[in-house]
């Protein structure tokens, strides 16, 4: 009897069930990786999940395991760590036993093209480069925000991103750090990783933030819900910058743009880890920013971030309840014997 590989597959919206499929054997030019670990995201995946994101929509163009369509049952995930177990006859045999990060599905097993796999350097653990997707998310927000010496920054929600995007601006000499999350555990995880304020949802608790009637300078909106915008305005000053890191799905609410938005000249931009802005693109490629993505995980250790460690089997569960977002929790992982 052949061996079997498990995929995890949505099938509709708020269902997903495991599935047993023959071991998949690679082509002359593809290797099969054994997971070890992968990250459901609350973010993206969590809107797959509920069926928020249009049906003819590429989940992500950029990425071949991703490029197609989000209408059901489709496989997703994008973050697997694991090891080289078995190549094509074409690849070199320097590939077997590495040890991989792939943009790929939650499954025990799956097959890739080399190019298409990250190699992890031998000092960095499993449990922190199944970070590695969000950990470019958050090195490209910071990228993008450009936050200057002295300036007051402000992250709106403080999940993964927002904390891995904290973390990262820890270690500039800004005049303040702030955020802002409903979750109380979130909140002490952003102090614990160097902001120096944080408040809840409500006006009073933000007025302990301590920002000047200018406001902040720079603000990153990562919380996922569309009315964190207006926060994000209510904060801002004159002129100042709102980087848009959230993605809504088919989500959508009313954004005040008039009065204190229009008369502060805000700037407002979208931010999207699938590319590199145009300015940096003389300089930096994927490859480069891959590079200080692996030396920002080496120097942070995010696998503290870590909440509970989930089998594939019970992934049903796990998404009902981020679905219903009862539970404080920062990041689960898929776990595979």
């Amino acid at each position: 009897m052949r061996e079997k590989a498990r995929q995890l597959w949505f099938c509709e919206a708020l269902r997903v069930e495991l599935r047993e499929v023959d071991m998949p054997q690679p082509s002359a030019a593809e290797v099969r990786v054994r997971t070890r670990l992968s990250a459901p995201s609350a973010g993206t995946e969590l809107l797959v999940y509920r069926g928020q994101v249009p049906a003819d929509m590429a989940l992500d163009a950029s990425l071949e395991s991703l490029a197609g369509s989000a209408a059901f049952p489709l496989q997703y995930g994008y973050a697997c760590v694991g090891e080289v177990e078995a190549i094509g006859a074409g690849v070199d045999e320097v590939w077997l036993g590495r040890r991989v990060f792939a943009f790929a599905p939650h499954a025990s097993h799956f097959l890739s093209a080399p190019e298409n796999l990250i190699v992890l350097p031998d000092d960095l653990a499993f449990e922190d480069a199944v970070f590695l997707a969000n950990m470019e998310t958050a090195v490209s927000l910071v990228q993008d925000g450009r936050p200057l010496l002295g300036e007051r920054v402000l992250v709106l929600g403080l999940g993964v991103v927002g904390l891995l995007l904290s973390a990262l601006l820890a270690r500039l000499p800004l005049a303040a750090l702030l955020g802002i999350d409903g979750i109380a555990l979130r909140r002490e995880f952003a102090l614990q990783l160097g902001v120096h304020r944080v408040a809840g949802l409500d006006s009073e608790s933000q007025a302990t933030l301590g920002l000047p009637v200018d406001g902040a300078d720079l603000i990153y909106e990562v919380s996922g819900v569309p009315q964190a915008l207006n926060t994000a305005i209510e904060h801002a000053g004159f002129a100042s910058r709102i980087v848009l890191g959230s993605w809504y799905g088919s989500k959508s609410a009313p954004l005040a743009l008039g009065g204190k938005a229009h008369r502060n000249r805000l700037s407002i931009s979208t931010s999207q880890v699938s590319t590199l802005a145009p300015q940096l693109t003389a300089r930096w490629d994927k490859a480069r920013r891959f590079a200080t993505v692996l030396d920002m995980l080496r120097g942070l250790h995010p696998a503290s971030l870590i909440s509970e460690r989930v089998a594939l089997a019970d992934a049903a569960s796990l998404y009902q309840r981020l679905h219903a977002g009862t539970d404080a929790m920062v990041q689960a992982v898929f776990v595979y014997d």
